[in-house]
C-alpha cells in the first residue's frame, strides 16, 4: 500500500540526509567489492521515517528520487506482506528485498541503520565455519566493533563470535532465523548467511558502516588466517 508520491521526502541539499546518503554509500560499497551486480543494501531510520534503497538497481547509480520512504513501526512487516509506504519512487522500482530483514535490526536491536554486504571475505567465512557461528580474537580491529544493546565495545581480548544462518532461495525468507540468531545471540554485532553475505547493524549510519567495515576486515583476516593453518582464537589447537 502507498500513499500519494512525497518527492519533498527526498529532496534535499543538505549531504548528511539519508536519500544523499544512501547513495554516495552505495557508490562507496561498490567500489569496496561489497554490493556488486545489484546485490546487498542499506537502510537508514531517522525517528518515524525508514529509508530504504531499491531493488534491482546498480549500486552505484543509484539516485534519491530512487529511494523508498516507510513509516516506522509497521503494522505488520513480515515477508510476504503489503507494505505501508511514505513514498514511492515514480519509476516502476521495488524496495530492497532485504527490508524484513532490515526490521529485524529495527525491532530486535532498535537500530538506526542495518547495511548487507554480499562480500566476498563474509562468504567466505561462512565457508570455513562449518558451524553456527565464526570466531575471532585477539585482532586489533575487533575493538571496532560493539557490544549490541550496551554500548560497549569489545576489547583486544575478546572473542568475537557472530551467528551464521543458512541461505534461502528468497532473500525476504531469512527474516524468522535471522530474528532467531539475533535472540540467540543477543550481544552479536550482526548475522552472516552462508554462502550469501552479511547483515550488520548499528544506532546510527556511522556506527552500523564502522562495525561493517572492520567486521569485514575480521572476515578477511580470519580466512587468511585459517587457509594459513593458524588458529583464528588463542589457545585454539591447530
Amino acid at each position: 500500500m502507498a500513499s500519494d508520491n512525497q518527492d519533498d521526502l527526498v529532496n534535499s541539499s543538505d549531504p548528511l540526509h539519508p536519500a544523499n546518503l544512501i547513495p554516495e554509500l552505495c557508490r562507496s560499497f561498490y567500489n569496496l567489492g561489497w554490493v556488486t551486480g545489484t546485490g546487498g543494501g542499506i537502510c537508514i531510520r531517522t525517528g518515524d521515517k525508514v529509508f530504504i534503497a531499491p531493488s534491482g538497481v546498480q549500486k552505484e547509480r543509484i539516485l534519491p528520487s530512487h529511494i523508498f520512504v516507510l513509516p516506522f513501526p509497521q503494522p505488520d512487516l513480515s515477508p510476504h506482506t503489503d507494505r505501508v509506504f511514505l513514498r514511492r519512487p515514480a519509476l516502476n522500482l521495488k524496495e530492497s528485498a532485504c527490508t524484513p530483514l532490515f526490521w529485524n535490526s529495527f525491532d530486535l536491536r532498535d537500530a538506526g541503520s542495518c547495511i548487507h554486504t554480499h562480500s566476498q571475505h563474509a562468504v567466505m567465512a561462512t565457508l570455513l565455519w562449518p558451524g553456527a557461528v565464526f570466531t575471532i580474537s585477539h585482532q586489533q580491529m575487533i575493538k571496532g566493533v560493539r557490544v549490541s544493546g550496551t554500548g560497549r565495545s569489545l576489547s583486544y581480548l575478546d572473542t568475537l563470535v557472530l551467528p551464521i544462518i543458512e541461505n534461502t532461495p528468497n532473500e525476504e525468507d531469512l527474516k524468522d532465523s535471522m530474528a532467531e540468531a539475533m535472540i540467540n545471540y543477543p550481544e552479536a554485532a550482526g548475522v552472516l548467511v552462508r554462502r550469501h553475505g552479511v547483515y550488520v547493524w548499528g544506532t546510527d549510519w556511522e556506527k552500523a558502516k564502522t562495525q561493517t567495515e572492520c567486521l569485514d576486515y575480521l572476515f578477511e583476516i580470519g580466512v587468511k588466517m585459517k587457509l594459513a593453518g593458524l588458529p583464528t582464537v588463542l589457545n585454539e589447537p591447530l
